[in-house]
């Protein structure tokens, strides 16, 4: 069984190589779901790291409908990896209700070409799962990241043993949840990968208490944060 480290970090991903693992996904913020590493961690990460590396193209947290500037620099993104060797891009598009975004997907997947491309778990909010595998084979993914629509995969086990069953030429890969105690599970289910972080917290106590750097409205998966105009006129017009 394959085994893909979800690393944060060069010194998450060092470990991953170091313990075994067989490939990773690089990307930052775990807690947000994952977003892109920018340009100095992914040419770290390239010179530190032997075994395959994925890179997560993913411009923010939140839905997986992009603006086309939001796009555009997911285009570059891929552009850069490519141009640093990287192996594969983990990355897709949805629309706004929640169907496969063809016409970007296959962008995306056109950039990349050379690569292999992994469609990630923008999968578990599609509205009919198995008609989106058949889309995904079509345009030549050669992999899905998938808890199968619920909180972890080992929830949704049933519906990724029957995406397994079905698809002909694109792998299944469970995440989510995958840990230790339920591995074993995916393997005996037939799956020949699994997504995991194997991730554990580290107490640094390196904050100033009571003065976080964290700001909870902007975590809302619901909200999209963007810079607004008007308000930036006022304050141009009043102190200039």
């Amino acid at each position: 069984m394959l085994i893909e480290i979800c690393a944060n970090s060069l010194e998450s991903a060092v470990n991953a190589e170091k313990a075994g693992a067989d490939r990773i996904e690089f990307c930052l913020e775990l807690g947000l779901g994952g977003i892109t590493p920018s340009f100095g961690m992914l040419k770290t990460i390239r010179e530190h790291i032997s075994i395959p590396v994925h890179v997560l193209v993913r411009p923010r947290s939140g839905d997986f409908y992009f603006s086309d500037f939001e796009f555009e620099g997911m285009l570059r993104d891929i552009e850069l990896c490519k141009e640093l060797g990287f192996d594969g891009i983990v990355s897709g598009v949805l629309t706004q209700n929640f169907s496969l975004d063809l016409r970007r997907t296959a962008l995306l997947i056109k950039e990349a070409s050379g690569l292999c491309f992994t469609f990630h778990r923008a999968f578990d909010w599609v509205a009919d799962p198995l008609l989106v595998l058949r889309q995904l084979e079509d345009l030549g993914v050669q992999r899905i990241l998938s808890s199968g629509q619920q909180r972890t995969a080992l929830q949704g086990i049933e519906l990724l043993s029957d995406l397994k069953s079905m698809a002909s030429n694109c792998a299944i890969m469970p995440g989510g949840g995958v840990n230790l105690a339920n591995v074993l599970t995916f393997k005996n289910a037939g799956f020949d990968c699994v997504h995991l972080s194997a991730a554990t917290l580290q107490e640094v106590g390196l904050n100033k208490e009571n003065l976080p750097m964290s700001y909870s409205p902007y975590l809302e998966e619901r909200c999209r944060i963007t810079s607004n105009a008007a308000i930036i006129s006022e304050i141009v017009n009043k102190v200039k």
